[in-house]
Parts: structure tokens; C-alpha cells; sequence
């Protein structure tokens, strides 16, 4: 068999895009282990908001740009316009309750956090293993999803081991 027959071969093997159980995709994308930020912004009534998402990833270093989504339903969406201000805060593996914390639904995700406040009144979680403060450069609705462009503006690290997430749960990474 050819190269190009091959190609052809294994890819009619593949479900098309229109019948994909949402279920199974979302198992397969568990598949691919992912760090865990908290992304930090100022609200709009002055209460800071923060988000969890695994769904960051770097996209330049030149300029310096990360992209990170956030499903449209979330009553957040209006925060990230061209222009706003956010941070990533890159979670270690101790972070685990602090990533459920601001993964759930409460008034108050900030409660017992410990944190402060960029010039731009962006809160920078203490004890994440990194910051990239931010700004939003670009935004796109793609599926359900908003995808938020932000340049990169000053950035701090404290490395220890990451906090991952895969298959559905948290997990950590085994070291030698």
C-alpha cells in the first residue's frame, strides 16, 4: 500500500464530525494531560473573579501571546473584551482544593485565598508556581466556547511540581 492509499485508508476509518458522541469526545481530549490555571480578572461590580481552565496554552513568544477558551454560558464571557486585563496563574500540585474552589459555583471563590492585586487590579493567587499577567489582544466565538488571545505584559514563576489534569480527575507527575 501506498503512502497516500495508507492516508485514505486510516482516515475513512475516522467518525464524521456530525456524529460524534459529545461523551466519547470528551473522553478521547481526556486523553491529553493538562496543567491548571486559575485565570484571574477584575469584576466588573469590583469583586475580583477567577476561573479554573486547563483549556491555556502558549501560542508566541514573539510577540509574547497564550490562549485559553471559556464556554459562552459562563456569566464571565464579558469580562474578556479587547483590551481587559487578566492573569493566568499557573497551579502547583498542591493547589488541588484551590483549583475546585474556583471550579465551582459559589458567591465568593476568593474566600480564605490568599492574593493581591496587580496595577490593574488583576488578583495574582500567592503560592501559584507562575503568573503571565495579561491583556486581551483578540477574542473569537468558536462552538461554544469564547477563545480569548492575551499578550503577555510581565510574568513571574516559582517552579515546583504542576498540578495536571487528565481523564477526568487530578493527577501528578512522577519524578525520578
Amino acid at each position: 500500500m501506498t503512502t497516500s492509499n495508507l492516508a485514505v485508508a486510516e482516515r475513512d476509518t475516522f467518525t464524521p464530525t456530525n456524529e460524534i458522541d459529545p461523551r466519547e469526545l470528551r473522553n478521547t481530549l481526556g486523553l491529553f494531560a493538562t496543567g491548571v490555571t486559575v485565570v484571574t480578572a477584575p469584576g466588573l461590580d469590583g469583586k475580583p473573579v477567577g476561573i479554573t481552565a486547563n483549556s491555556f496554552s502558549s501560542l508566541s513568544l514573539d510577540p509574547p501571546l497564550v490562549l485559553w477558551s471559556l464556554a459562552l454560558k459562563s456569566s464571565n464571557v464579558g469580562l474578556f473584551k479587547e483590551g481587559n486585563p487578566f492573569a493566568i496563574n499557573i497551579l502547583g500540585a498542591h493547589h488541588q482544593e484551590l483549583a475546585l474552589q474556583f471550579a465551582r459555583p459559589m458567591p465568593d471563590k476568593f474566600q480564605d485565598v490568599e492574593f493581591e492585586t496587580n496595577t490593574h487590579g488583576v488578583p495574582l493567587l500567592k503560592g501559584a508556581q507562575g503568573h503571565l499577567e495579561c491583556t486581551v489582544s483578540f477574542t473569537q466565538e468558536l462552538g461554544d466556547h469564547l477563545l480569548i488571545v492575551g499578550r503577555v505584559d510581565a510574568i513571574a514563576s516559582e517552579p515546583c511540581d504542576p498540578l495536571l489534569f487528565y481523564r477526568g480527575t487530578f493527577a501528578r507527575l512522577l519524578s525520578e
